[in-house]
């Protein structure tokens, strides 16, 4: 069923667990990522990021999200991932989001908080909840981590844009991470006390130890991101295929293997960020 962030981070907050939220690419990961869903009887975000809605794959991707979130028998919240442009977000609402994540970190605070407030109040029109972000999620490429998000901070961002969930910088990163990331466990602690208990959003959730990612969780992480491993999982499915003498080149019978492969990943982060059940 198609659901909005505000439900399903609702649902993630009454509960104390996370909502893992799948970047998609294509109809074969949407599949395993569905799949991976409705088995554990999870809720889910399907998330796509910015170019592909520059680009002609996000008018032939988006069907398609909206299709397999109205056929599940479980919560599914299609959201934008990263969007930088108003653009993007009209674009995006237009085709169906239910979900808009707007990124203006880049930006100074007073530049960030106007860009924000003024989407949210677009969305509200439709009733569409914002994840805003303060504090900048990097690469795991960069030489140097930007400071991390601001408790006190925090507080005039959520109290100034009325986001309903909030992406922070603690200790995390996007892509293959060079060196095993450690989350500042405590600042999550405060960060929510600062804000009044903000439902907060983990980016970079690929090559965290479970370990950091239970303690996050507990602490008031409530939507946590996972892009790379979709990618890496899906990617080892195909090139499992391709080695293997016997496959057929029929392209259903090919992509099999990459959808179970994501299954399979979507599967094991589900129960990481204790969603399976939830549903």
């Amino acid at each position: 069923m198609l659901v909005t962030l505000k439900q399903i981070i609702g649902m993630a907050e009454e509960g104390g667990y996370c909502v893992p939220a799948f970047n998609v690419y294509n109809i074969e990961t949407v599949m395993g990522v569905i799949s991976a869903a409705e088995e554990a009887k999870a809720p889910v975000i399907i998330q796509v990021y910015p170019r592909l809605i520059n680009e002609e794959v996000g008018y032939y991707i988006a069907p398609v999200v909206l299709a397999a979130a109205k056929k599940a028998s479980v919560p599914v919240c299609f959201h934008l991932d990263h969007g930088a442009t108003e653009a993007e977000v009209q674009r995006i609402l237009y085709w169906g989001a239910t979900g808009i994540m707007f990124d203006g970190s880049v930006h100074s605070f007073s530049d960030n908080v106007s860009a924000t407030k003024r989407i949210v109040d677009i969305c509200n029109y439709i009733n569409v909840g914002v994840e805003g972000e303060i504090g900048h999620v990097g690469s795991a490429n960069d030489d140097v981590i930007e400071e991390f998000t601001d408790p006190t901070e925090a507080a005039e961002f959520v109290k100034q844009t009325g986001v309903c969930c909030l992406a922070v910088l603690i200790g995390n990163a996007h892509g293959h991470y060079k060196k095993t990331p450690r989350l500042d466990i405590e600042r999550i602690k405060a960060i929510r006390e600062a804000t009044g208990g903000i439902p907060l959003v983990l980016h970079g959730g690929t090559g965290i130890p479970d370990d950091q990612v239970k303690a996050a969780i507990k602490a008031g992480v409530r939507k946590m991101n996972i892009g790379t491993d979709v990618c890496c999982s899906f990617a080892s499915g195909v090139l499992e295929t391709l080695n293997d003498p016997d496959r057929s080149l029929a392209v259903d019978i090919f992509m099999k293997k990459p959808i179970e492969s994501v299954k399979a990943m979507a599967l094991n982060k589900i129960n990481l960020v204790g969603a399976a059940g939830k549903a």
